[in-house]
């Protein structure tokens, strides 16, 4: 790993660390007195809208899935990173660069998502600095490990890794696709557009993480060290995304969202299911990988 950009890098965690605290902690305890409302979008559809603190001109459905997304961030991804930077400056090992890589990859997707999928409000700079501190802290830390220093001492399972990245880039794609499709052939807005120009989501998702997970494939059949790092920090990313969605489930109940007993077990039980295969490939991962 090279050691001229560490000091940058942790300089740049920190910051990844006060900016998300910031960014959730508001998102998740910040009240206002107003309340819900109706909007008619762009479309002259009749969107419920939140009313309330700083999603106050999100809809409803958004405000509550973001606040449970901060409640994750806060109490789950933020103190997992601060446990991945007290390790990698206390020894710089490749395991423990690998694990902070991964962490902030977490928090690259999650700035990604509120820098452009929130409704613009006061904390608009804030997810700005989020943003690019999460990308240049994710290329500083990718660029610190020397792929030639990855080697694995004992077999993966990767027959299994392999289907698990295949299914889950297929997924993305498929859970997604038919809404966008739908949508063309109707020649009208997404069924969930509200009150956005776009979805967020479908970018991330079928635009980078699904052909990410088939690029990583190829890497690892050809024993490349970035196949590593990717798998690292896709097998991260799927394990916190595997806690978020049931947290963001009990908010979006909870803001008196009707969801029903099928969606709720199947979204629930799809998500934690994806988010324990990945926690099984992430420890075969790091139990695997030569010390150093």
């Amino acid at each position: 790993m090279a050691k001229n950009n560490e000091k940058s890098l942790y300089i740049i965690t920190l910051l990844i660390i006060i900016l998300s605290t910031v960014t959730s902690a508001v998102g998740l305890l910040y009240k206002t007195s107003g309340k819900a409302f109706n909007f008619v979008n762009q479309y002259g559809n009749t969107v419920k809208m939140y009313g309330n603190g700083l999603y106050a001109r999100d809809s409803l459905f958004k405000a509550a899935t973001a606040r449970g997304t901060d409640f994750t961030i806060l109490c789950v991804a933020i103190p997992m990173l601060i446990i991945a930077l007290i390790l990698d400056a206390k020894k710089k090992t490749l395991k423990n660069r690998l694990f902070l890589t991964g962490i902030i990859s977490v928090f690259m997707y999650y700035s990604a998502s509120i820098a452009f999928g929130i409704t613009y409000n006061i904390l608009d700079l804030v997810y700005i600095a989020l943003f690019s501190s999460s990308l240049f802290g994710l290329i500083v830390s990718i660029t610190s490990i020397h792929m030639k220093d990855i080697l694995i001492v004992k077999s993966l399972p990767y027959k299994g890794i392999y289907i698990f990245l295949a299914l889950s880039g297929a997924a993305l794609i498929a859970a997604w696709l038919p809404d966008i499709i739908t949508s063309l052939i109707a020649k009208s807005s997404l069924s969930l557009i509200e009150v956005y120009t776009t979805e967020i989501t479908y970018v991330l998702d079928i635009g980078i993480l699904a052909p990410l997970m088939f690029i990583c494939l190829f890497q690892l059949k050809n024993r490349n060290g970035l196949g590593y790092v990717l798998l690292e920090s896709l097998l991260m990313l799927c394990m916190i995304v595997g806690m978020m969605i049931p947290i963001q489930t009990v908010f979006e109940l909870s803001a008196g969202i009707k969801l029903s007993i099928g969606e709720i077990v199947t979204k629930g039980l799809s998500f934690i299911i994806l988010a324990l295969f990945a926690l099984y490939f992430n420890i075969k991962l790091f139990e695997n990988i030569k010390k150093g």
